[in-house]
């Protein structure tokens, strides 16, 4: 998701995923984390490859805001407001889904996916770190 919809969402305290992805979203736990990586800063954007948010879901509650013509499924998050955006190119060969995968780019285009607590634990680290 770009950078500028994952902004609005940690401002807004919730994490949305596509109007087909209910199912995966019902199935996470109260308590998981939840990592962002934005390709882009916005939707024809310039390219980002960072990873712009980091926090753990708040409840069991998955929802979709009425009245809208897109109506994403979202659940509250959260979000660690210490975290910083960060790069994921000095992470791609240390994360267990990208590091013997030449097509790592591929799997984050698909959406929402689980990644390991190693992996989940190594992003955090990295965006605790300060900005220079």
């Amino acid at each position: 998701m770009h950078r500028e919809n994952v902004r609005f969402g940690r401002e807004s305290g919730f994490a949305q995923a596509s109007r087909d992805t209910r199912e995966v979203f019902q199935g996470m736990g109260d308590a998981d984390g939840l990592v962002y990586y934005s390709p882009r800063t916005d939707f024809e954007g310039d390219p980002l490859k960072e990873f712009t948010a980091i926090g753990y879901l708040a409840d069991g509650h998955v929802y979709q805001e009425s009245g809208q013509a897109w109506r994403p499924w979202r659940r509250r998050v959260d979000f660690d407001r210490q975290a910083v955006e960060t790069s994921i190119r000095p992470l791609v060969k240390l994360l267990e889904f990208s590091r013997d995968d030449p097509e790592w780019g591929y799997q984050l285009r698909r959406g929402l996916f689980e990644i390991s607590r190693h992996d989940f634990d190594l992003i955090r680290e990295q965006m605790r770190r300060p900005a220079l």
